[in-house]
């Protein structure tokens, strides 16, 4: 369970709050997106972590909310541009997918990673925030 591996990891770092299962029972990652999700959106924390089999299903049910930027993330550039050019505020991995070591890894980069002040990323993601706006109208 790459969940626990992470946990036990970060205790020794970070502040954390575990939202997971501790079950290697199947859970609803949409559930699971709107409980990360809210708790992002309440700014108690600076950023969070989802895992889902392949990390795409937890990724498209955080994405659905308003103020979230959830990236699928497979390697340290990844991480690295999630955060620099696309300001995202949680990082998703897949547990099937993605060997702890290369979790930890990327995990690292992305709290390292600051937004960029160019710009067309500025101007790229309030875009991305007018388009949800625009969406709420129909």
């Amino acid at each position: 369970m790459i969940l626990k591996h992470l946990s036990k990891y970060y205790q020794k770092k970070h502040e954390i709050f575990d939202l997971g299962t501790n079950s290697l029972d199947s859970v609803d990652y949409p559930i699971m997106g709107n409980s990360i999700s809210k708790e992002i959106l309440s700014k108690k924390y600076d950023f969070g972590i989802a895992i889902c089999g392949t990390g795409i299903g937890i990724s498209i049910a955080c994405n659905r909310h308003i103020g979230i930027r959830a990236a699928l993330v497979t390697s340290k550039k990844m991480a690295f541009y999630s955060k620099n050019h696309n300001n995202a505020n949680i990082i998703c991995l897949g547990g099937r997918t993605t060997c702890i070591f290369l979790a930890i890894c990327v995990i690292n980069t992305f709290i390292k990673t600051k937004f960029s002040s160019l710009e067309k990323h500025r101007i790229r993601n309030n875009m991305l925030d007018a388009s949800f706006a625009s969406l709420d109208q129909i």
